[in-house]
């Protein structure tokens, strides 16, 4: 429990990193008299960050570990934001942005392995998205917190406020467990001992134990290309393409939901409150994702929040009174945000130990540029004079695109359906991907 409350708490952190962007985006817009384009390119500048920590980051920490990994994602995210709200030009800006989007994106896929592998296999899904709702938890901090600090402060003070969690670095170093392959490729017996302990309590250490972890999950010298082997070709790039939708869906919400209210007339306090009650919907969704995902096959529950996505955003477009408004905005929240969570647990499961940071940074990689095109597409949108039923219809179809890649997915070629085939009468299974 203390890891899945380490785990949690960087992820809102990460959260509120990403979040605070889009709080205060109409007061940076005119503060710095940016055009909605230009407004677009600017929140994307942390985006296209992202996609290279998913890739990179995800990668590195199968080469360097887990703590190292998470502890320079928190130096990044959170220097850099701060420095963000510090610069005085878009470009200045929008660099400091870029660079935090790097540890944004590179914590993702390190938590999600770290979950999977010291979670139970019938808990799994729920510790994940509980772990992962903590994200939706720092969006909601940002918009109650950011509305404050703005009015008060102005927009830079949610930015500088976003540096404290620096301090956090020498306690997650500590804390953080390291993967199971990585440990076994460092021969780093002790470690594997008392994890394999937690794991099975029955479990006692002799001399001579050996550990070891199946062929599939060995830590080779190219993670990326595993993550395409043993027929997960295709599976792999329709996690990919699910992600891509995904992303497309929550940043164009998180990004543009209080520009676009407020040009339905709603004022600007009453346009935030719909972010909040997003990220409210997102903590819900996760929750209740992570459940269903225990209990029924994870790939059908992924499959009906999209289509539940989709529908509530395509509602979203007519003219409705305002409180079915914000429960149609808690239900898109639950099914888009809640879906990019529940859709990290299913690729943390899908894929094999050794690999399985590259292959859900690589999904979130690949999806990231969804991320990148909302904000700039839904912004040329409105620049268009689109109207708001266009807007959301817009946002409402990559659901529906969604739910049919998640359906190509092969869910017979996971790690934990191969896993029985790859233990031998001889080992004793303590965990995923630990055996002696």
């Amino acid at each position: 429990m203390l890891i899945l409350a380490w785990c949690s708490l960087v992820i809102a952190i990460d959260g509120y990193d990403l979040a605070v962007a889009g709080v205060a985006l109409p007061s940076i817009m005119k503060s710095m008299d940016l055009a909605p384009t230009q407004a677009g390119l600017l929140v994307s500048s942390a985006l296209f960050g992202m996609l290279f920590g998913n890739l990179l980051l995800g990668t590195l920490s199968e080469k360097i570990g887990r703590p190292k990994a998470v502890a320079l994602c928190v130096i990044l995210f959170s220097v850099f934001t701060a420095l963000a709200g510090l610069c005085a030009s878009p470009w200045e800006f929008a660099a400091a942005r870029f660079i935090a989007g790097i540890g944004i994106g590179g914590m993702m896929p390190n938590v999600v392995a770290v979950m999977t592998e010291i979670a139970p296999q019938r808990k799994r899904s729920i510790m994940v998205t509980l772990m992962f709702s903590g994200h939706a938890a720092g969006g909601i901090v940002a918009a109650i917190v950011g509305k404050q600090l703005i009015e008060d402060h102005g927009w830079p003070s949610v930015f500088i406020a976003a540096g404290l969690p620096v301090l956090l670095v020498p306690f997650l170093l500590r804390s953080i467990p390291e993967s199971i392959p990585y440990l076994i490729k460092k021969g780093r017996t002790d470690e594997l001992a008392k994890l394999a302990r937690n794991l099975s309590p029955t479990y006692i250490y002799k001399d001579g134990d050996t550990f070891f972890a199946p062929v599939s999950e060995t830590n080779g010298d190219a993670p990326f290309r595993q993550t395409l082997s043993d027929g997960r070709r295709l599976s792999t790039v329709m996690f990919w393409l699910q992600c891509f939708m995904c992303l497309f869906m929550i940043y164009s919400l998180s990004s543009w939901l209080t520009k676009l209210m407020a040009d339905a007339g709603y004022s600007g306090g009453s346009a935030m409150t719909f972010v909040l009650l997003l990220n409210v919907g997102g903590v819900t969704g996760s929750i209740i994702g992570g459940l269903l995902g225990d209990r029924f096959k994870i790939k059908h529950v992924l499959i009906a929040m999209y289509l539940i996505a989709a529908a509530s955003l395509a509602i979203l477009s007519f003219d409705v009174p305002t409180w079915a408004r914000y429960i149609l905005v808690m239900i898109a929240g639950a099914t888009t945000i809640g879906s990019q969570i529940v859709g990290c647990a299913y690729a943390g499961q899908f894929y094999p130990a050794a690999v399985r940071a590259t292959g859900v940074g690589w999904m979130l990689g690949m999806g990231r540029l969804g991320a990148i095109l909302a904000p700039i597409m839904i912004g040329v949108l409105m620049s268009m004079s689109m109207s708001l039923q266009g807007n959301f219809l817009a946002i409402a179809l990559p659901g529906v695109l969604a739910a049919l890649a998640v359906a190509l997915i092969n869910h017979s070629r996971s790690a934990n359906q191969d896993r029985s085939s790859e233990v031998t009468s001889a080992s004793k299974e303590i965990g995923d991907g630990i055996h002696i």
